[in-house]
């Protein structure tokens, strides 16, 4: 039965490879043996990622996930697929010489790499941004087909290296979910002061945000030319003189802004929750997690919610230090090596830029952190990592990224054990296995409020990004209904 099927198969490639040689001379000959070189190592494809990686938001996501799934289907097809099912490659004598490449490949023919990488970078592009998918995909299908075309694969080759790519592409969405276009839910829309030309507004602009495509203070001074606008002062806090503002004209502030990233956003959020004043938030960070939230992470959508006064009332997070309240905030909370990723990002950030420090601090973190022994509500535990999050956040499992509501009352606990054997790798293998809802290591809880002692030497917490100072005792609540905020009904 094997034998007859691959007699069959053979038969159908030797066709389909004949009938492709027999194709009249043109200039796609020249044109598909360069783009099939182009394409060698997956340079093609990283090019492409480095392009779109210059563009924030879906594109760069999209480049992410490309590479990631170009490295997975080129490990998969190089010491899996072609191992185990060596396959003679076509003869060259069968294509004319104007087609054949300079330097064929001389490994197993079976499966296409050249496929199997095309398909991942632009199966996973498209999970990402559909637009960019669409725009990649014939690219992807000219690449795959080039490798018939200039004699160096069979068509199923091409066929199921292409299938492959795909499936490691779409397997990457069992530890890296893919976040879905629809902003979080509240129901509790607000009807918001309408201000005309930012005229009543305080907002503060951060001199350090800003990601390229936007400058926070030239977009405020263009479609809110009436509010009055504070830039921090080096080496000051950053929202003193806000603050010194906002005590001094009080009455005539209707509503705040800020333009920063996350960690800019919970300082004036905390000053607009205060006051009783609505909060606009002009996405100029670099992730950008709470305006995404709320539906205003296109700048355009805040002014407009501004200008016609719709916005909704959301939940805020809360944690005292040492029994005296430190701070609110507006996405997440941790314990664990978070913080010391934040210190290492910040000290490396001028020299290596963010993306890079980020990913250098991560290493270091997995390799050189130490547990943390702790009480929980008066349990003791020993743990990696302690995440808190203002809500329920979503997919469960140890990869939160988007939340379906803003104002469901809880806090979001994720804890990483560190009291069970080989605890990190057990953690690690269940995260990329998508298992994590069996594996012993992991912990995840919904409530309203958490006490947490540290037992031993003091530690800093980090909250919306920013390292807080350290203590030992850290009591976490929900805050109901605190923050008014302004967005566009529609996303309710």
């Amino acid at each position: 039965m094997l034998r007859r099927l691959r007699h069959t198969i053979n038969a159908v490639d030797s066709e389909l490879a004949r009938h492709s040689a027999r194709l009249p001379a043109s200039v796609a000959d020249r044109r598909l043996k360069a783009l099939s070189t182009a394409a060698n190592h997956s340079a093609l494809w990283l090019t492409i990622a480095a392009v779109l990686a210059c563009r924030k938001g879906a594109p760069r996501r999209a480049a992410l996930r490309g590479v990631v799934a170009i490295a997975g289907a080129s490990a998969t097809t190089n010491l899996i697929g072609k191992p185990l099912f060596p396959r003679r490659r076509p003869a060259a004598e069968l294509m004319s010489q104007r087609r054949r490449l300079s330097d064929p490949p001389t490994s197993s023919s079976f499966p296409s790499g050249h496929a199997a990488s095309a398909a991942a970078f632009a199966t996973a592009a498209a999970m990402e941004s559909p637009v960019t998918g669409a725009v990649i995909a014939p690219v992807a299908a000219a690449v795959a087909y080039s490798r018939v075309h200039t004699g160096v694969h069979w068509p199923t080759d091409v066929v199921c290296g292409a299938a492959l790519g795909a499936g490691v592409a779409w397997a990457t969405r069992r530890w890296w979910p893919v976040r879905p276009d629809t902003t979080a839910a509240s129901n509790h829309p607000a009807g918001l002061p309408a201000l005309d030309d930012g005229d009543g507004m305080l907002a503060l602009v951060n001199p350090g945000s800003g990601n390229g495509e936007l400058d926070p203070g030239q977009w405020v001074g263009e479609h809110w030319p009436k509010a009055v606008v504070v830039h921090p002062q080096p080496e000051a806090d950053l929202v003193d003189g806000l603050r010194e503002l906002l005590a001094r004209d009080r009455d005539s502030v209707r509503a705040l802004g800020v333009a920063g990233g996350d960690g800019t956003v919970a300082a004036v959020a905390t000053m607009a929750s205060d006051h009783g004043l609505p909060l606009a938030v002009i996405s100029a960070g670099t992730l950008n997690h709470f305006a995404r939230d709320i539906g205003v992470d296109d700048p355009t959508s805040v002014a407009e919610s501004v200008s016609t006064g719709s916005g909704a009332t959301v939940d805020l997070g809360a944690v005292a230090i040492d029994g005296v309240p430190a701070c609110r905030f507006i996405n997440t909370a941790s314990l664990g090596g978070y913080p010391d990723m934040v210190r290492f990002r910040e000290k490396w950030e001028p020299r290596w830029g963010k993306w890079p420090a980020a990913a250098m601090a991560l290493i270091r973190v997995l390799h050189e952190s130490s547990p943390l022994d702790v009480e929980i509500d008066g349990e003791r535990h020993r743990v990696w990592v302690l995440f808190v999050g203002n809500g329920g956040y979503a997919p469960r499992g140890f990869a939160p990224v988007w939340r379906p509501r803003l104002d469901n009352g809880t806090l979001d606990v994720r804890i990483v054990r560190a009291d069970r054997r080989f605890s990190r790798l057990r953690f690690t293998l269940a995260a990329m296995t998508g298992a994590l809802h069996r594996s012993r290591t992991y912990v995840e809880r919904q409530v309203s409020r958490m006490d947490v002692v540290v037992r031993g030497t003091p530690v800093a917490l980090a909250t919306d990004g920013e390292v807080r100072r350290p203590g030992r005792r850290f009591s976490f609540t929900t805050h109901e209904k605190a923050l008014n905020v302004y967005r566009p009904h529609t996303v309710d």
